[in-house]
């Protein structure tokens, strides 16, 4: 008995001494729990300006939209936003039914004033008038959002009066500025092209297909990596684009280069929820991106706008890369035309004034020593 109670006590001992494997000493592991995936860290959406507008180098304006609708869906865009002058609409044209049937395909309009004129040509109250014009056309439509932008990003250059007194005005109207903080200048690359169809030059489809994609992705980057500085996150950027016939030959190929290079696209929606479309940049003269002002508002070093958006550096890569011409030392000034605005037409005359946040012609881009930045889109 003695020597039971022995081995028993034994026992015991080893249990506690030695480690008994089996499933009684399994880690007892806690349910997962639910994680939330990462939101994208480079998110933009794309938006078009100038709707309707003008004829291209290669299409009819109803093959342009069909073109755009049908490459937005093929690449899975759910949706993009408009700015419609419709100041542009005239009776029996086919504008409105183009307009339509971008709504038809899922996509939202906002408004870009009725005339298309700059601000700084004309008065707060005369602007705001030109607005609702605007609004009265667009107001109860389907798609419509209460969103406003600038034509050429203008918003009033250094009159800060001015600025003030518009900004006030479209908020008693309930319209939140629309502000961009990409651009890559793609009206002037299809002003080039346009300007060659209509001279008989042959283009390099491929190539301009490339320059374009590759434009657009890199000022992209580029505003992305100077809002990280800013502001110290990547927000939902936006995209200024422009109903162009090269918008509707190649936004599949730049929806694509736009994926490859890690964007994730985001509709209109989404991102003018982000904040920072509600800010006001305090800058001495605003007539540019969002990017551009609040870089500017921040003083953070180096340049504040993508290099191609300077018109010289864009014309000469589009004539040795499109036209195969050797790149020209200084691109001639084209003449102004009608879808030029009167402010962006006037800078092709403006003597450069050099030196850090000087201004040309007293209302227009930045500059920092460097010449024709198209602070102003078209």
């Amino acid at each position: 008995m003695s020597a039971l109670r022995s081995l028993l006590v034994l026992a015991a001992l080893a249990s506690f001494v030695l480690p008994i494997r089996g499933p009684v000493d399994a880690p007892r592991h806690q349910a997962p729990k639910a994680v939330r995936p990462p939101v994208a860290a480079k998110r933009i959406a794309l938006t078009f300006d100038d709707v309707p507008r003008a004829p291209g180098a290669f299409y009819t304006k109803e093959e342009r939209t069909t073109r755009l609708i049908a490459g937005l869906r093929d690449a899975g865009v759910a949706q993009v936003a408009l700015f419609v002058n419709p100041g542009r609409i005239a009776a029996g044209d086919g504008a409105a039914e183009r307009i339509a049937a971008y709504v038809a395909a899922g996509h939202v309009l906002g408004d870009h004033s009725f005339s298309h004129h700059d601000l700084s040509s004309m008065s707060a109250d005369a602007f705001l008038a030109d607005v609702d014009k605007a609004e009265a056309w667009l107001k109860g439509r389907p798609g419509y959002r209460p969103w406003f932008r600038f034509p050429g990003l203008n918003q009033g250059g250094r009159d800060q009066a001015k600025r003030r007194m518009v900004h006030d005005g479209l908020a008693a109207r309930q319209l939140m500025v629309a502000g961009v903080t990409i651009d890559g200048s793609d009206w002037y690359m299809e002003r080039l092209a346009l300007d060659a169809r209509q001279a008989g030059k042959p283009i390099d489809d491929d190539a301009l297909r490339d320059l374009y994609v590759e434009t657009m992705v890199q000022s992209a980057d580029f505003s992305d990596a100077l809002m990280r500085k800013a502001i110290g996150r990547p927000p939902a950027q936006v995209i200024l684009l422009h109903e162009t016939d090269l918008a509707a030959r190649y936004i599949g190929a730049l929806v694509d280069g736009l994926r490859r290079d890690g964007w994730v696209i985001v509709t209109a929606d989404a991102a003018f929820a982000d904040p920072i479309y509600h800010r006001e940049p305090n800058v001495p003269s605003d007539n540019g991106t969002l990017s551009e002002a609040i870089a500017w508002e921040k003083g953070i070093a180096g340049p504040l706008w993508y290099e191609r958006t300077d018109l010289k550096v864009a014309g000469a890569l589009f004539e040795a890369r499109v036209m195969h011409q050797p790149a020209l030392a200084a691109m001639p000034a084209p003449k102004p035309v009608a879808l030029l605005s009167r402010a962006s037409a006037r800078r092709w005359k403006c003597a450069a004034r050099h030196g850090r946040w000087h201004r040309r012609c007293g209302e227009f881009a930045f500059t920092t020593g460097q010449s024709m930045h198209s602070g102003i889109a078209s």
